[in-house]
């Protein structure tokens, strides 16, 4: 029996109900594929913050180190700034473990309404630079907390971080074998170096990849095509800003952020990878058990086919999609009164009903 030891962070919110649900189709997955999870787990998050006044303790990165995975739920809290919150702990998780790999995959499934009129047969993944950029928190103030007060905040572009995570996109268009595009998202026009590395970058890649169409859009352009034709899209790679935003754009046409899972990789292997959903901690339904568990769930899919379990994660996929497709068991977020026990227990009931592989 293979066994992979998994961190579990519920974190905050309707983090601690969307990843006990994950944990249970892990569970059944293990059954079915002779499987052991080695489950630690750990309480960080705002909780912790209220009691120790940090979001993490200081040895939170070596008690991670020795994981084969971190399962994420979300981390925040109206309390918390949000600035203390990324800081505290998910930018020293992806930085340390050099997470440079944000990969969130925004696939439209049947029987799932989007809110576009026409938006045709839409997946696509948004690969997001995850370790510099404009998150590189270089800067500083001056005349601080003074009416003359100045910040300054410089975004950071190397030509190894970009032409790894670059890299990494045209391997995942090759993986995918769709439609075989790879689009760079930028703001050269405006931002000429740091951008303009990335451009120059992105083109040399490229022509190692002659299988592979290629398209660069501004960041404004991107914007306004991911609403006009995002079927149009395969795989985008981005800044860690401007991704960031655009996967949150491609998870919303695809009918719900509950719906949008996300994985944060070192490829190398070196070093553990994280898994969570896109969505955050949101406060206002916390606690009621109607929070979408479905981007947990596929993010612990995605979590499996790291691991090298591909078939598991389609499995996972698979019984995500079924649900949807039936659409018997919905929660309010994409239009339903199912709870988020309901459509966990559904999913499973789906895992089990699937005899493929």
């Amino acid at each position: 029996m293979q066994s992979f030891k998994i961190a579990v962070i519920p974190g905050d919110g309707v983090g601690k109900e969307v990843v006990p649900a994950a944990l249970l189709v892990l569970e059944a997955i293990g059954t079915r594929f002779d499987t052991a999870f080695d489950l630690h787990h750990f309480d960080w998050g705002a909780e912790y913050y209220f009691r120790n006044g940090r979001m993490m303790p200081a040895d939170a990165l070596d008690q991670l180190r020795p994981m084969d995975a971190i399962l994420l739920g979300a981390v925040g809290d109206p309390k918390i700034p949000d600035h203390v919150t990324l800081n505290g702990l998910l930018l020293p998780i992806r930085r340390t473990f050099d997470q440079f790999a944000n990969v969130r995959p925004a696939v439209l499934y049947d029987g799932v309404a989007s809110p576009l009129a026409n938006p045709g047969k839409v997946d696509m993944v948004v690969v997001r630079e995850n370790t510099e950029g404009e998150y590189a928190q270089v800067g500083g103030f001056v005349y601080h907390q003074q009416p003359e007060e100045v910040a300054i905040q410089t975004a950071v572009f190397t030509r190894r971080g970009i032409e790894r995570v670059v890299r990494f996109a045209f391997e995942l268009a090759r993986k995918r074998n769709r439609q075989r595009r790879v689009t760079s998202i930028t703001k050269s026009n405006a931002q000429g170096f740091g951008m303009v590395l990335w451009d120059r970058v992105f083109q040399s890649v490229a022509a190692g990849y002659s299988d592979i169409e290629t398209e660069s859009l501004l960041v404004d352009a991107a914007a306004m095509n991911f609403i006009r034709r995002p079927a149009s899209f395969d795989v985008v790679v981005a800044s860690n800003l401007f991704g960031d935003i655009l996967s949150d754009v491609s998870a919303i046409l695809t009918g719900s952020i509950g719906l949008a899972p996300s994985a944060n990789l070192d490829p190398t292997r070196r070093y553990p990878s994280m898994f969570e959903p896109v969505h955050g901690s949101a406060p206002d339904i916390a606690g009621r058990g109607i929070v979408n568990p479905m981007a947990a769930i596929l993010s612990a899919g995605m979590m499996l086919d790291h691991f090298g379990l591909e078939e598991a994660a389609r499995l996972v996929e698979r019984a995500v999609a079924g649900v949807l497709k039936e659409g018997k068991h919905r929660t309010p977020d994409l239009g339903g009164t199912s709870s988020t026990g309901e459509v966990t227990g559904a999913v499973i009931g789906k895992l089990a009903a699937d005899k493929r592989g």
